[in-house]
């Protein structure tokens, strides 16, 4: 059962943020004249989710920070080990494995991260993005901002999270 619930969120990851790479071949040519083909032959196809499936809960804007070179391989709250290049987010409260949209309202920037720790034991501030997703929505120099945050829930499979 428990392999069954990884297997759903990680597929339904892959729908939201994955790509496929599609290379079409004449199976007559051989390998190196296929790749010297020109680009016309290679086709990016980008998953489309069914967004009746898809809500998003406005949770407001958010005081966040970043961390990530000094606790990189540690364990986090959850369990793993924190992967400072990974898309994730500590949040005191929210559910391991809930999956937030952050937009920077600054430059319009937006990723999906999950939430896979706790914190920030600093007062003021609610989220603490990894250095990964401060890069993506150029927060590193700062260090701080105002992010509005969403918590995307998709129909019929939260009900499966854990916590």
């Amino acid at each position: 059962m428990k392999h069954s619930k990884r297997i759903i969120v990680i597929l339904v990851f892959i729908s939201l943020v994955g790509f496929s790479l599609e290379v079409s071949q004449n199976s007559s040519e051989s390998y190196e004249a296929v790749a010297e083909e020109k680009e016309s032959n290679i086709t990016i196809v980008t998953p489309t989710a069914d967004q009746s499936l898809i809500q998003y809960e406005d949770l407001g804007l958010m005081k966040a920070s970043w961390y990530g070179p000094g606790f990189h391989g540690r364990k986090t709250a959850n369990g793993e080990r924190f992967d400072q290049m990974a898309y994730t987010v500590a949040h005191k409260s929210l559910k391991f494995g809930t999956l937030l949209k952050i937009t920077n309202p600054k430059n319009g920037r937006s990723i999906v991260v999950r939430v896979n720790d706790r914190g920030p034991y600093i007062e003021g501030r609610e989220l603490d993005l990894s250095k990964a997703a401060a890069h993506e929505l150029g927060l590193i120099r700062k260090g701080t901002a105002r992010l509005k945050v969403e918590k995307i829930n998709i129909v019929g499979l939260d009900n499966y999270s854990s916590n």
